[in-house]
This record gives C-alpha cells, sequence and structure tokens, in this order.
C-alpha cells in the first residue's frame, strides 16, 4: 500500500491506496479529463456533505473508484 499526498481546497491532505486502485484512479483521471485532486476533492467534499466524515477518505476513494468500474 502506498501514501499519496494531495492538495485539496488548499490543504494538504493525504490518503493510502494499493497501486491497482490507484491505476485505475489515473485511469478515470484520463478518461474524465480532470485531475486527481479534483476527482478527491469531490469525494471529500461528498464525503462532508453526507456526514460521513467519520468515513476514511482512502475508503470513500476505492468505493468511488468501484463504482466507476461498474457504469
Amino acid at each position: 500500500m502506498n501514501k499519496y499526498s494531495i492538495t485539496i481546497n488548499e490543504h494538504q491532505t493525504s490518503f493510502s491506496l494499493e497501486k491497482q486502485f490507484y491505476d485505475e484512479l489515473k485511469k478515470i483521471s484520463i478518461k474524465q479529463k480532470i485531475s486527481i485532486a479534483k476527482i478527491v476533492a469531490s469525494i471529500d467534499k461528498s464525503r462532508a456533505e453526507n456526514n460521513k466524515n467519520k468515513e476514511n477518505l482512502s475508503s470513500c476513494i476505492r468505493i468511488f473508484i468501484l463504482e466507476q468500474l461498474k457504469l
């Protein structure tokens, strides 16, 4: 598992993902033509809006990736 650091909403944050998940996240980023940071910011915002702040950001990213793969 690797740890990745990015800046979202002008603050530094990090998340941990297995290489396979990160590779899929990169593919999604390329397909949607948006940066990984913007994808993660969107996931983080959704997490806050749905009162799911207790959920781990890395877990939410994995769920997002799985949902994208189902499309």
